[in-house]
Formats: structure tokens, sequence, C-alpha cells
């Protein structure tokens, strides 16, 4: 009877120790990766700029500017950053000094990139559509006018501030 007990016993524990406990985070890890013409059009882009910058197995492309210390972000991670956004043409889109968001909220190009940093450093981001914004047009919400075409590959100057 006490072999039984215990045997019960340490199924349990086994069973119970590989259940994914809940971390309250509602983000996870993305397997996303750029087609291979995706994948040649920013490499076609570095190249004709002749600038340097390391190939991420997703298919974006990275400079790292600054590493940073401290901290490295996760998904679930408050993040404060100032940026720039521009397109290939040198459009800039979008940027901000300091604004703060969820990490795991954002584009897949940012998601992988900013983990490549830690806590005051800096990155710059040559994202394919696929982990950017796609194939469809993103507008302004009032005026309608088209901000980035769609498929366009993306360019952010990012550094990472703060965390939490």
């Amino acid at each position: 009877m006490r072999k039984t007990i215990w045997g019960l016993l340490v199924i349990a524990l086994t069973a119970g120790s590989c259940l994914k406990k809940d971390s309250g985070c509602p983000y996870g890890q993305s397997d996303t990766v750029a087609p291979a013409q995706e994948a040649a059009m920013v490499e076609s882009y570095l190249s004709t700029n002749n600038i340097t910058a390391t190939k991420h197995a997703s298919g974006m492309y990275y400079e790292i500017v600054d590493p940073g210390s401290g901290n490295t972000p996760h998904l679930c991670s408050q993040i404060k950053v100032a940026y720039t956004g521009k397109l290939t043409s040198g459009t800039v889109f979008d940027q901000s000094s300091s604004a703060v968001f969820t990490l795991g909220s954002l584009i897949e190009g940012w998601k992988k990139g900013l983990m490549l940093i830690q806590k005051g450093g800096s990155i710059k981001l040559y994202i394919p559509p696929t982990l950017g914004y796609g194939h469809s047009d993103v507008k302004d919400p009032q005026t309608q006018a088209v901000i980035i075409p769609a498929g366009s590959m993306l360019i952010f100057n990012i550094t990472l501030s703060d965390l939490g």
C-alpha cells in the first residue's frame, strides 16, 4: 500500500511539474520568418547603400549601435523608447522621443530586434514587410492618406531608454 501511495505521489509531482505555469504574459514567441524575396529586398537595399548589418534568423537585419547594460526586455516588458521610423525613400512616417509600449504588442521586427539590446542601448533595424506592417497600406485614420505603402521595408532607429 505504501509503495502505491508513493508511486502515485511521484506521478502527481512529476505531472504537476510538467504543467506550464501561467506567467500572466499573453504574448508568446513567434517563429515568423520573412520570405526569401523580402530578405533579398533588404539585402539589396543594404548593398546599394553600403550598409553593413547583421542578418537575424527571421530575415530582418540590424546594427547594434550601443548594446546598453542591465536588463534585456522580454515580450511582457513595458519599454520606453525614442525612435524614428522611415521608409527606404527616407520619408519619416513616425517618431517619438518618449514612447511607452508593451514589447509583445508591437510589430515582429521590434519584438525580435529589441531583445538584442539592453536598457540604454540603441539599435537600427531593417525590417522586411512580413515582420513590419505586411502587404496592406497603413493609412492615417483621419485623412485616409497612405502613411506606409503595402509591402514596404521599414528602417527604425530605436533607443531603449527604460524597461519595466
